[in-house]
């Protein structure tokens, strides 16, 4: 079972919402998710750019990503708006222990949970039947709201990683 993501991102914000994907190297416990609620909460209620206020979203999603989103079509995030949200991020890292900007971990939706595989082992759990072309893939690389909605989960198959390693 996967989350309906129309039911959890805000309808009020533009389709071409600026987006952040944040990816954990484990999965949260309860208590830290509400902690990091807390902190995206308290961060986008106050969140600004070049002095005005950013209409932001955080949540954590599946236990394992935090996404952030900021409207642009009121106002642009520059640099160091940017950068504040990057603050955030590794204060949640250093409050929780994981790591955060890991590139080179891929997730995976295998049975009905997030489950993580390093890069390098991608073409080995493909060959041993570990994933398959259908199994769903996390692209954390979606830049906005409406590519989130429509490609944040998508089978391997038709994803950059099925065109690399499946022939």
């Amino acid at each position: 079972m996967t989350v309906a993501l129309e039911n959890i991102l805000p309808s009020n914000f533009h389709p071409q919402s600026k987006l952040w994907i944040y990816q954990a190297n484990r999965t949260f416990t309860m208590p830290e998710i509400f902690k990091i609620e807390e902190l995206l909460e308290n961060f986008t209620a106050i969140w600004k750019s070049h002095g005005a206020p950013v209409k932001g979203f955080g949540t954590a999603l599946y236990g394992q990503f935090i996404i952030l989103m900021a409207d642009e079509s009121y106002t642009t995030v520059g640099g160091c708006s940017t950068d504040s949200s990057v603050h955030i991020i590794k204060e949640i890292e250093k409050m929780t222990g994981v790591q955060m900007f890991n590139r080179e971990l891929l997730a995976f939706w295998v049975k009905d949970k997030v489950q993580t595989i390093p890069m390098a082992q991608v073409p080995y759990a493909l060959e041993n039947g570990i994933l398959t072309s259908e199994t769903l893939y996390f692209n954390n690389l979606v830049a906005n709201k409406a590519e989130m909605e429509a490609k944040w989960m998508q089978p391997i198959g038709e994803s950059w990683l099925g065109k690399k390693y499946l022939k």
